[in-house]
């Protein structure tokens, strides 16, 4: 699957999950309760993968699962190259704890170990309801 797919895919069960969570009249802050991850696995099995096998995809007490993926993350179909290698994604601010992956010349970025939008206090910050609005800006054309 590709970054866009993914995007794609993930955007539209957000938006999916996030329409009926307000048409029962949810408020912002009721709807971010609900991403918390073991109300996830509990209510949206199918949302992620990993809520089959109740596997939290960052170490962190409190996980919060509403941007899924950062409004940090910056990712092309179209692999820039420099240096001989080809970068299919970064973090547009170089967040302390991310990192990267390489492999035969492909350049990824690794946030695996970077909490930035998975706090509560993040996502309230930068909420908006439309998780393409939020994100907007993570695939570069």
């Amino acid at each position: 699957m590709t970054y866009t797919q993914w995007f794609e895919a993930h955007g539209d069960k957000h938006h999916l999950l996030t329409n009926r969570l307000s048409a029962k009249g949810l408020s912002q802050e009721e709807i971010i309760k609900y991403f918390r991850f073991e109300n996830m696995v509990e209510n949206e099995p199918d949302f992620c993968e990993l809520y089959t096998t109740n596997t939290k995809c960052h170490d962190m007490q409190e996980l919060n699962c509403y941007l899924c993926a950062c409004p940090y993350f910056r990712f092309t179909e179209n692999p820039v190259e420099q240096e001989g290698k080809r970068i299919h994604s970064h973090c547009s601010i170089d967040a302390k704890d991310g990192a990267i992956f390489e492999h035969e010349g492909n350049v990824h970025q690794d946030c695996s170990s970077c909490l930035v939008p998975h706090h509560e206090s993040y996502i309230k910050k930068n909420f908006d309801l439309s998780w393409f609005e939020t994100m907007k800006e993570c695939e570069e054309k």
